[in-house]
């Protein structure tokens, strides 16, 4: 408890540590209270019956990744989503079409042409949405759209609102990242997550002291096992394989360059939640494909992928997660480019060749670490269908593993390793006694 104290005098300690937090405090609170802003149009308290509806199936993953705002149909019920939609697409055009891969080689410049291409893609896929949700407000809300409006003018002030609404998250984000500490859309995404969590504890912890729930005990025995998890993500997180590499040396002048061993980290999940993010959004589309269907195979196959306790659903989706784990990792690892990197700076791997037979260490080394991360990964994400049917309740559930504490423990830990950075450059002691904490990414030479 002595050195937790002296840690946070020491953060406090410094000037621009202690106002970058602030700053980050600050801007996370102005978005969580935009996300209790309702509407024009709509009336507040005819709205939970919408509430109810849009937080099954894909909709309630897109309200989580809003923070609540989309049952609340407030002004940032879309959330950063839209801005996450586009930058992956703008990620993915990065890999397959040869402008957007000289963009990504042309430093800042090409790296600001890439953001500028994300914002007005953002605004598209927004306004896209906003459409879209305005039809389902139109068809779930009910006695929630006031009558003085009118359908074009709801429709045109709906789509305005939520598309400046995602544009401010975005800013804020920036914002954050820029003046704050931490990568400000993941934390965004957190809060959002994070806030719903003292709703669920105590949820789970009326459900357990009162009738038949099975007492303290059993609530206690379930805080024990999400703690038990936790730790098994920060692990997964955390976890890499260190290939050594080798410089030689170069004698530059009167300077000696080169001639040390570093290493190569390779992420056990270099994936992260977004094979989790895939594989849920394919799991909704048969339910949503057949769903006016009304012979009993079909309400049979619907009511497999629309309860996540089934074990057919959990086999599926377990599948799922491990095949979307190797194709993303294939999408963003490139063994060539890195052989390439090393070739050029006279680095090489002990008893390898440099080139090809580089770039297949590489990416054989990286498959067998990625199998055993996918397996992982796809018990991770299951394990709310598992705490679902054993009776733990439904809210609780979502934090016993899945998209929701994947997101939750990438983000703490990324922050808290910006902290300790900033505490080691000006030579305090790091957030722990032994050790160093890692985020989902690291320096290439760590």
């Amino acid at each position: 408890m002595k050195k937790f104290i002296e840690t946070i005098k020491n953060i406090w300690s410094i000037e621009d540590l202690r106002k970058r937090i602030l700053t980050t405090l600050l801007l996370v609170l102005v978005y969580r209270v935009g996300s209790y802003i309702t509407l024009p149009g709509l009336d507040p308290n005819e709205l939970a019956k919408f509430s109810e509806t849009s937080q099954k199936g894909i909709l309630g993953l897109f309200n989580m990744f809003a923070g609540g705002s989309f049952s609340r149909a407030s002004i940032f019920a879309l959330g950063i989503m839209p801005y996450i939609s586009a930058s992956i697409a703008i990620q993915l055009l990065t890999i397959a079409v040869p402008y957007f891969q000289k963009l990504q080689k042309e430093g800042d410049s090409g790296r600001k042409k890439i953001n500028q291409y994300t914002r007005l893609l953002t605004v598209v896929v927004t306004a896209f949405q906003a459409s879209a949700y305005v039809a389902y407000l139109r068809t779930q809300s009910g006695g929630a759209l006031i009558p003085e409006y009118g359908t074009f003018l709801f429709w045109l002030s709906t789509t305005v609102v939520l598309t400046a609404g995602t544009l401010f998250i975005m800013w804020l984000g920036e914002k954050i990242t820029d003046k704050g500490i931490g990568n400000g859309t993941s934390i965004i995404i957190m809060m959002g997550i994070l806030a719903r969590l003292p709703e669920a504890l105590l949820q789970e912890l009326s459900l357990k002291t009162t009738g038949s729930g099975g007492g303290l005990l059993l609530f206690l025995i379930e805080i024990a096992m999400f703690i038990l998890i936790t730790v098994g993500l920060i692990l997964l997180v955390q976890g890499t394989r260190k290939i050594p590499v080798n410089y030689a040396k170069r004698i530059v002048g009167n300077k000696q360059y080169g001639g040390v061993r570093q290493f190569i980290p390779l992420k056990v999940n270099a994936a992260g939640v977004m094979p989790i993010i895939f594989a849920q959004a394919i799991m909704f589309i048969p339910a949503t494909a057949i769903g006016f269907a009304t012979s009993d195979n079909a309400s049979a196959f619907i009511r497999i992928f629309s309860d996540h306790t089934n074990p057919w659903y959990n086999v599926i989706y377990a599948v799922l997660v491990v095949v979307f784990t190797f194709f993303y990792t294939a999408l963003i690892f490139n063994p060539t480019q890195m052989a390439d990197e090393m070739k050029r700076n006279n680095g090489f791997i002990p008893g390898v060749k440099p080139g090809k037979a580089t770039a297949d260490y590489i990416g054989a080394v990286m498959d067998r670490i990625t199998l055993p991360g996918a397996f992982f990964l796809a018990l991770v994400g299951i394990l709310p269908g598992i705490a679902a049917a054993a009776n733990v309740n439904s809210l609780f559930a979502t934090f016993f593993g899945g998209t929701s504490l994947l997101i939750m423990v990438g983000v703490i830990l990324d922050t808290l390793q910006q902290i300790e950075s900033q505490l080691l450059m000006r030579h305090y002691d790091g957030l722990m006694s032994s050790g160093r904490i890692k985020g989902r990414t690291s320096p290439a030479n760590a």
